[in-house]
């Protein structure tokens, strides 16, 4: 039987707890090519420079697939979002998308949802407050990045059920891998297709009675690009939803479970509020919600830290090995808030970075500073916790904390 590879140890269930060392291991070889023919890129210098090159294809159309009729996208009957589709369409849908959500047009809207943050953390804390055992995941964490982005999309949160099914379906759905892609699409494709049929209701009486949410200025815009079609509309409101809380759960839960292994830096969040924005930014290094970005494919050979990746390739970046190149960082096995460089992937890089970056920074300033103030004498019940299966977006299922109590808030 031949060796199992250790880009196949580090998608094994069995080592999601702590896949760094593997990652080191896969870092000896910046640019390896696996047998199903799939390419990884786990260096920190190859990855930015593949991100920010134009031959770096987001649409995975552009993979052959000899002996089938049609596309290598098994998803090609449904719109592709914006986060699957390269320039120059990308940046037009991103723009319109954008309008809406941030600078130049809504400079503002992620900050002005700061009070709201702060209730809602609130509310959810002062639920728990007579419990001495709390799960962060199922209590905290996930209504919470969940709650927000209802509110900003305009999607009713008691259907939230519903969305949590058809995210786990696609979240499921995402493992770098060639082998058994097809049929994890498959899956993928039904849930998409329930959701985009949600949504389009939801659009449709948008359109008819425009609020002030983000899905009634999607299709209401008619700015100087013209307005997204419906059926972008919809697209684009799917990737929303699901990645405004899916990343944004697992970088709150992997970061009390990190400052729960660091009492002493717990503690001085606790007095120190502050120290907040620079402890997200080190989580984000060091602890990512994101691990890989797959489903690129070259549009032409590249070379990449020694190897020629060939046109037609299927790629799958590191960004979590990436972000602990001690090539990049010294001591990068180290958590250090107080890190005077802390450049890191967790939110990609190039022009797939991160839409949503800044909601997810702030909510997440806002959990870990509220969770430390108020939970008191917090300890793990089980290290390592139970963890989700996926690779891609890696954190605990369940994060259980007992507690000798819950602080009142000292928000007025």
């Amino acid at each position: 039987m031949a060796p199992i590879s250790v880009f196949d140890q580090i998608l094994d269930p069995a080592n999601r707890a702590d896949p760094y060392p593997l990652y080191a291991e896969l870092r000896r070889t910046p640019v390896s090519r696996q047998e199903d023919g799939l390419y990884v890129v786990s260096g920190y210098d190859e990855i930015v420079a593949l991100l920010h090159d134009p031959r770096l294809s987001s649409t995975r159309r552009n993979v052959p697939q000899p002996g089938e009729p049609g596309s290598g996208d098994v998803t090609a009957v449904l719109p592709p979002s914006f986060i699957n589709t390269d320039p120059p369409e990308h940046d037009r849908l991103r723009r319109l998308a954008m309008r809406h959500f941030g600078p130049p047009r809504s400079p503002h809207l992620v900050e002005s949802l700061r009070p709201e943050m702060l209730r809602v953390v609130t509310e959810l804390i002062d639920g728990v407050a007579t419990r001495a055992r709390i799960d962060i995941v199922d209590d905290i964490a996930y209504p919470f990045p969940v709650t927000m982005i209802c509110r900003i999309l305009g999607v009713p949160h008691e259907d939230e059920a519903r969305f949590h099914e058809w995210a786990d379906a696609v979240v499921e759905s995402l493992d770098p891998r060639e082998k058994g892609r097809a049929e994890r699409m498959r899956r993928r494709q039904a849930a998409v297709i329930e959701l985009h049929r949600y949504l389009g209701g939801i659009i449709d009486e948008r359109r008819e009675r425009p609020g002030d949410d983000l899905l009634s200025g999607l299709v209401t815009d008619e700015g100087p690009e013209g307005a997204m079609s419906p059926v972008e509309v919809v697209a684009t409101a799917t990737l929303l939803l699901i990645a405004g809380h899916e990343t944004t759960v697992n970088l709150i839960t992997n970061g009390m479970l990190t400052l729960l292994r660091h009492p002493a830096l717990l503690d001085r969040l606790r007095h120190e509020p502050d120290l907040a924005v620079s402890t997200v930014e080190e989580l984000l290094r060091y602890e990512p919600p994101v691990h890989f970005l797959s489903s690129r494919v070259a549009l032409d050979d590249i070379e990449l830290g020694g190897t020629t990746i060939p046109k037609g390739s299927p790629i799958a970046v590191a960004l979590a090995a990436g972000s602990r190149d001690p090539a990049h960082v010294p001591d990068p096995d180290r958590f250090d808030p107080d890190r005077r460089y802390t450049e890191h992937l967790g939110f990609g890089g190039g022009v797939h970075y991160c839409f949503g970056a800044p909601l997810a920074r702030l909510e997440t300033q806002i959990a870990l500073t509220e969770l430390a103030k108020r939970l008191k004498n917090p300890r793990l019940v089980a290290d390592p916790p139970p963890y989700r299966p996926s690779a891609e977006l890696r954190g605990p299922r369940h994060l259980l904390v007992d507690v000798d109590g819950v602080a009142d808030p000292e928000h007025g």
